[in-house]
């Protein structure tokens, strides 16, 4: 076999459809686009959600509430999901992404303090609340902020 002896398989290539070029072509005249209007023009150009003139969609519906791109994204862990490790344990986020109690660590791990602690753990995370801190020094371990 010599390299121009090498063709596609067959049916795996198609003629490309040869649009405007006469009646005998099947899709010749008005070339598939109708009779005139706005999509029969050159350019053919309306953007995404327009609406004909009528106010669109986005712009009727009202807009509520405020989006801080600058607010600090904790994931959150709570004191009940750190019974999971054994007593002693440094948890830290890479022992809580080990775990699967954290898929995305974002800005930061927070403890929170739902639920009790009975073991002393010495936990390291970027914030803790109050209730937290407090349960996890009441169970003899440690807060340590990052």
């Amino acid at each position: 076999m010599k390299l121009h002896e090498l063709s596609p398989a067959v049916g795996s290539t198609k003629e490309a459809k040869r649009i405007g070029r006469g009646h005998g072509s099947g899709n010749g005249k008005t070339a598939g686009k109708g009779h005139k209007g706005q999509k029969a023009r050159a350019g053919r150009g309306i953007r995404a959600g327009f609406e004909g003139g009528q106010m669109p969609l986005q712009r009727r519906v009202p807009k509520r509430g405020f989006n801080n791109i600058f607010a600090t994204k904790f994931a959150i862990v709570n004191v009940s999901d750190l019974e999971v490790f054994e007593a002693g344990a440094v948890i830290d986020t890479a022992a809580l992404q080990d775990k699967g109690l954290v898929k995305k660590v974002y800005d930061g791990v927070k403890v929170l303090g739902n639920g009790n602690l009975s073991k002393a753990v010495t936990v390291k995370a970027s914030a803790f609340s109050e209730s937290a801190k407090s349960k996890i020094e009441a169970a003899g371990g440690k807060a340590e902020v990052i």
